[in-house]
């Protein structure tokens, strides 16, 4: 009886049969060992032809390869964090899509943590998460409400921004919002604008804010006095909204509104109204995505490069990963550009 106590004993101890092995993928593929694990790798060096049959062998078997064994002998993962919030935003989507393109052209994939709420607390959980799921280093889009002394962040982890306000704590990277304000406001002026109202956007938003803040210094700067201000939550809906109020106002001439789409509500609006764009209103909006080259007329924007953030946020956090690079200080500004459509003209009677 104790034999057999025993023996059944050492048969629940006994351990689960071994995974697929990359020698079992091997010869599935037909390839060698060395090959699967250049496929693995993720090396160029593979025929993509050969590097397909690999990747299905690997599906048909379950065979995962051992990111643990990888970041021991190579120094790396393979794999970046990052952490966005509202993704149904234009800005963030297209951000987040260029990031994912940049990081996949080096050979990286992407994990994303997409946020409800912007709050410091929940941005530290989200990092705290990702920072336990073997990722080589972390981007966040845009902090909103956290700041570098609310922000709870592992030292050991290299991050990037695209906020400027964590510049001397991390690396950040941003499109010129405060140019961009300022070309819009100075491309309606030189039209012969008395002055240009502002369909804002939320007071959440760091962009919003700066947006906000140098249409009103252009237009101090000009000698114009900045009409009050009126806010929108970047949707087109809520431009629509706000837009009833300024067809309403006979003195709006120009409206410089923070973003296309909620340059198109407020478009529509206006049109609603009996008010010809650009007739008796101009408008200009941000971010140049394609709906505004659609719309009727077509809508004067200002133009951001998101391609260009993605690829400048994921080249500083390589260089951090791979380099060891300290770029605390480093404060990278993307360019914008004004991109003159037929949503803008002269005011009446000019």
């Amino acid at each position: 009886m104790n034999e057999s106590r025993a023996s059944s004993g050492a048969r629940r101890r006994r351990p689960a049969p071994p995974g697929p092995s990359m020698t079992d993928v091997a010869a599935l593929a037909g390839v060698s060992a060395q090959t699967v694990s250049r496929v693995a790798r993720d090396e160029p060096t593979v025929k993509p032809e050969t590097a397909a049959r690999v990747r299905v062998a690997m599906e048909q078997l379950g065979y995962t390869p051992n990111r643990a064994a990888r970041a021991l002998r190579y120094g790396h993962y393979g794999t970046v964090g990052m952490i966005a919030h509202r993704l149904a935003r234009t800005g963030e989507s297209r951000t987040v899509e260029a990031v994912v393109e940049a990081a996949q052209s080096e050979g990286y994939t992407v994990t994303l943590v997409d946020l409800a709420s912007p709050a410091a607390d929940d941005v530290s959980a989200a990092v705290a998460r990702l920072s336990h799921q073997d990722i080589d280093g972390l981007i966040i889009i845009r902090a909103e409400t956290a700041t570098p002394d609310t922000l709870v962040l592992p030292s050991h982890l290299p991050v990037v921004v695209s906020d400027s306000r964590f510049v001397g704590h991390h690396p950040a990277v941003g499109a010129d919002q405060v140019g961009g304000a300022e070309v819009a406001v100075a491309h309606l002026l030189r039209l012969g604008h008395r002055t240009v109202h502002h369909l804002a956007g939320p007071p959440d938003s760091i962009p919003a804010r700066q947006r906000e803040e140098a249409w009103r210094a252009a237009l101090a700067e000009a000698g114009a006095v900045a009409p009050p201000a009126v806010r929108g939550d970047w949707t087109a809906t809520s431009g629509y909204d706000a837009g009833a109020a300024l067809a309403a106002d006979p003195e709006v001439t120009a409206v410089f509104a923070a973003n296309d789409e909620m340059a198109a509500g407020l478009m529509r609006a206006l049109h609603e109204a009996g008010r010809a764009v650009p007739g008796d209103v101009s408008v200009v909006g941000f971010d140049g995505i394609e709906l505004s080259a659609q719309l009727w007329p077509p809508l004067t924007t200002v133009a951001q490069d998101f391609g260009e953030i993605g690829r400048r946020l994921v080249d500083l956090l390589l260089r951090q990963v791979r380099d060891r690079e300290d770029l605390a200080d480093t404060h990278s500004v993307v360019p914008v550009r004004l991109v003159e459509r037929a949503s803008t003209a002269p005011p009446p009677g000019r």
